[in-house]
């Protein structure tokens, strides 16, 4: 059985400063809003409601962290998977939407456990200007990324290659990076996904 399928709820912030000081490997979660994050989260899991997604858009605001249990210490996480807030949503107010970017800059940038970050795009719209931004935020830290492409199972096979290269290409200046097809739906990349993130948290059980 995966590490992943041990998750469990550990801690919501709205704020960095709410958050457990840095120790173990994180590997956040990041994408616009309604790109399938919850149902990555869930599925990586293999728990059907680990990670919820709002009904509404854009209402979910809360860092969410979910810890994995240490073989050899059950009461301690041996890393965590951390949900940031999607971003991106037109009908919220411009001001709320500037906290969340700062709130996510600056996790991505200042957090120093951050030890990967899976970038998830959806596989239909491909890189948005403000995947962009996101970008340029995430460039600096030199931390390497895994590009999720959700939603691949939407696109045939040669579409969801075409859409690999398209992506890497643009987002090349990150450095780190793998482009992936997901779909949590059909599990497209489930297996390749996890191991990434497994290694990201503990190498030697990768």
């Amino acid at each position: 059985m995966s590490i992943l399928h041990q998750s469990k709820f550990f801690v919501s912030a709205a704020k960095l400063n709410q958050l457990p000081p840095a120790s173990v490997p994180e590997v956040c979660f990041v994408g616009r809003s309604n790109v399938g994050k919850s149902s990555a989260i869930n599925v990586l899991t293999n728990q059907r409601r680990l990670a919820f997604s709002s009904k509404t858009p854009g209402r979910t605001r809360l860092i969410n962290l979910f810890g994995i249990p240490n073989p050899q210490a059950p009461d301690h996480a041996m890393g965590f998977l951390v949900d940031l807030p999607g971003y991106g949503f037109a009908s919220v107010a411009q001001n709320t939407r500037e906290e969340w970017a700062d709130v996510l800059g600056n996790y991505l940038r200042e957090r120093q456990s951050l030890a990967g970050i899976v970038l998830l795009i959806d596989i239909r719209r491909g890189v948005t200007d403000l995947d962009r931004r996101l970008a340029e935020w995430i460039a600096p830290t030199g931390k390497p990324v895994l590009a999720l492409l959700t939603k691949a199972d939407k696109l045939p096979y040669g579409q969801r290659v075409r859409a690999v290269f398209a992506v890497t290409k643009e987002l090349k200046n990150i450095g780190a990076l793998k482009v992936i097809p997901f779909s949590s739906s059909e599990r497209i990349g489930l297996e390749e996904t996890s191991t990434h993130i497994i290694n990201w948290i503990s190498p030697k059980v990768a």
